[in-house]
């Protein structure tokens, strides 16, 4: 099964088809999801640091959504549409904007994730 590692917070096994948001859900790992995961926001906006052939293309609707995204680098990737696709390992960053918005979304954990 593939490993996803957040950097800095955690890292799951989880089976082929989970998007990136689904596996930092998983292990309670900061990542926003204001919109509830459908791509109609960027607060699920990480960096995909490794392991990037192992997830599905993104298509038209996530590179308009991360045009309004802080911070956009060529690994920039939206954790609701992100899906594993083969087996290995992947390494993901939180972008700062994500852990805003998480913290945003769940006041009961703020100030809990610090970076490492």
């Amino acid at each position: 099964m593939p490993i996803v590692v957040f950097k800095g917070y955690a890292e799951v096994e989880v089976p082929i088809g989970t998007s990136l948001l689904k596996a930092a859900q998983k292990v309670d790992a900061p990542e926003g999801y204001a919109c509830g995961g459908v791509c109609a926001c960027s607060t699920c906006h990480v960096y995909v640091l490794a392991g990037a052939n192992l997830l599905s293309s993104a298509e038209d609707e996530e590179e308009d959504i991360l045009d309004k995204a802080f911070d956009v680098r060529a690994t920039s990737r939206l954790g609701c549409q992100a899906k594993i696709e083969k087996d290995g390992k992947i390494e993901v960053e939180i972008t700062r904007e994500s852990l805003q918005a998480f913290e945003n979304e769940h006041p009961e954990h703020r100030g809990k994730y610090v970076k490492r």
